[in-house]
């Protein structure tokens, strides 16, 4: 079976996040919906074009709906499949299959979360299966604990190079006015936080915030003509191994691996072409792995990888640049800010602008490492 993939036929047309950070007084779906009007006014696109609505919220099953209602617009179709954080890279595989065949004209892809501000607790459906929950795990973060716990063992893996993540991720954090945590951070600071399931610390894992993000899609031959730089979407794809990584056949080894390599293959493109990277790492164990599966080092050599300030700022290969969700915002999910980042990059318009980008990579992640979703975009020297 072959993928057959629309290169560079659909572009993101519009951009805008609201929100990001603390942002009371707002639900998840006023915070989604002010995204998007922003969103269309980047693209110059009236709301009453939009005929295709794509969103996941924390808190609402019928999303879809309800922010067509909100907005008061009667859209062709919605969706608001569920897969985490790799819901929204999802999304625009579906939006984009559906721009090119010619069955939407205008796609709005959304996400809005009051998380911080509504308490600053985890709000999700999602449950350890009936399987696991005998072991009470945290959920999510003792699944990750014990993908890092087997990095560990089986490759050599340490606490240093988890903290390496960390440390390179506030260093973009630190020159980015929307990124929420700034300041000094040390490797010594890491290992010393305070442990939450071993070998996770504190400072290992995601931060806590709202925010909002939205993106408009139209087809190239219109976006090209809009106000902003091009940014046309040259692969995508998706992948699923399992719900739980408990039932993995290597917890070591993510469906990345897959989602990945289709995606780079449809661009045309190698790990080796991509000039920034945008990681979804609500753990410091995610960016190893996901390094790792997409191609950008060998399997068991991503703690070795990231050493030395690889992925920080001055660093060989850019790796979220806008701080990530250690440092920047992961307001539930975090997907649409990698692809946020990336085509911000693609625009020319980063805080930390990475200078010559052609080919960005954004990579979301859903459940315990469950659903695998990566999107390569590209510029107008692209297509």
């Amino acid at each position: 079976m072959g993928d057959r993939f629309p290169r560079g036929k659909v572009s993101v047309a519009g951009l805008a996040t609201y929100g990001v950070g603390e942002w009371p007084g707002y639900s998840n779906i006023e915070l989604a919906a002010n995204a998007t009007r922003l969103a269309l006014a980047d693209a110059a696109i009236p709301l009453d074009q939009v005929d295709g609505v794509f969103i996941c919220l924390p808190d609402d099953l019928f999303a879809g709906l309800s922010l067509a209602q909100y907005l008061g617009i009667h859209p062709r179709f919605t969706d608001n499949n569920r897969a985490g954080g790799a819901s929204f890279m999802s999304h625009l595989v579906t939006a984009v299959m559906m721009l090119e065949a010619g069955y939407l004209d205008c796609a709005v892809i959304a996400y809005g979360s009051n998380q911080r501000s509504s308490g600053g607790k985890l709000s999700t459906p999602a449950r350890p299966d009936r399987w696991d929950t005998p072991y009470a795990p945290m959920y999510p973060l003792s699944y990750y604990a014990l993908v890092a716990a087997r990095h560990m063992h089986q490759y050599g893996t340490t606490r240093e190079h988890l903290a390496e993540v960390a440390v390179a991720a506030r260093g973009w954090a630190n020159t980015n006015p929307e990124a929420f945590a700034k300041g000094p951070l040390t490797i010594e600071d890491c290992l010393k936080a305070r442990l939450i399931s071993t070998p996770i610390s504190v400072k290992d894992c995601c931060l806590v915030t709202d925010g909002a993000a939205a993106m408009v899609l139209t087809r190239t031959d219109r976006a090209k003509d809009g106000p902003q730089p091009l940014v046309p979407v040259l692969g995508a794809a998706a992948a699923t191994w399992y719900n739980s990584v408990t039932q993995a056949e290597d917890i070591t080894i993510t469906a990345a691996a897959e989602s990945g390599a289709r995606a780079l293959a449809m661009a045309g493109a190698t790990p080796a072409d991509i000039d920034v990277v945008q990681l979804y790492d609500a753990f410091t164990i995610n960016t190893i792995l996901f390094l790792e599966d997409l191609g950008f080092c060998a399997k068991g050599e991503g703690g070795a990888f990231v050493s030395g300030g690889r992925i920080g700022p001055g660093g060989a290969l850019p790796v979220n640049t806008n701080g990530g969700g250690l440092s920047c915002c992961h307001p539930g999910m975090y997907g649409m800010f990698a692809m946020t980042e990336a085509i911000r990059q693609m625009r020319g318009q980063a805080a930390n602008q990475i200078g010559g980008a052609r080919l960005a990579l954004a990579h979301g992640n859903g459940g315990t490492l469950s659903a695998q979703a990566t999107v390569i975009f590209g510029n107008a020297e692209t297509v």
